[in-house]
């Protein structure tokens, strides 16, 4: 079951998910869609090399390093935004920490992470295939976007650009995990 934005709230005041820095707590406004509410964009851009001198290996452990030292990274701010061409992917992650606790004694929950439509109609996609966010997940959110879009797209610190859909987790789980829980930048954790 997704969540209302009142039901995203009393999690959050319970103590059942975390969402930090929330940039409103007024359900009927900005964060906030009748069921999901909406993410920042941070201040690091990661853009792969595209020059890569060997072939990405997934059998291979450490994605998160591979990808720290195989791409340049770009701090932005409101008066140096990223154009983000046509045709080009970067990485980039939410200003938002979330926290998703694992909790035996109340209702736990996941998330998706889902584009913004005003972005999808400049021909943005900010995820690929791997918008789930599981139960036990904490830090921030990297984004993989790329620009189909006919024009150039700045990318600005603090815009609005994905959306998180919660949603309840139901019957007992075991903690498994995660490659990418704790991470702060765009590559994840290394």
């Amino acid at each position: 079951m997704i969540l209302s934005n009142n039901a995203i709230l009393a999690a959050i005041d319970r103590g059942a998910l975390t969402i930090e820095p929330l940039a409103g707590r007024d359900p009927s406004a900005s964060p906030f869609n009748t069921s999901a509410v909406d993410l920042r964009l941070g201040t690091e851009i990661l853009i792969p090399n595209a020059d890569q001198p060997v072939a990405l290996d997934l059998r291979r452990a450490g994605i998160s390093s591979f990808l720290h030292q195989h791409s340049s990274k770009r701090v932005i701010s409101d008066d140096q935004p990223y154009t983000l061409r046509k045709g080009t992917f970067v990485l980039g992650n939410t200003m938002e920490k979330v926290n998703f606790p694992l909790l035996t004694e109340q209702q736990c929950y996941s998330a998706r992470v889902e584009g913004k439509s005003s972005l999808a109609r400049c021909g943005i996609l900010v995820h690929f295939t791997a918008p789930t966010i599981h139960a036990g997940f904490r830090g921030t959110i990297t984004l993989e976007m790329i620009n189909f879009g006919g024009t150039d797209f700045l990318l600005y610190p603090g815009m609005f650009i994905c959306q998180l859909i919660v949603e309840e987790v139901t019957g007992s789980l075991i903690g498994t995990p995660n490659q990418f829980s704790g991470q702060t930048r765009p590559a994840g954790v290394i």
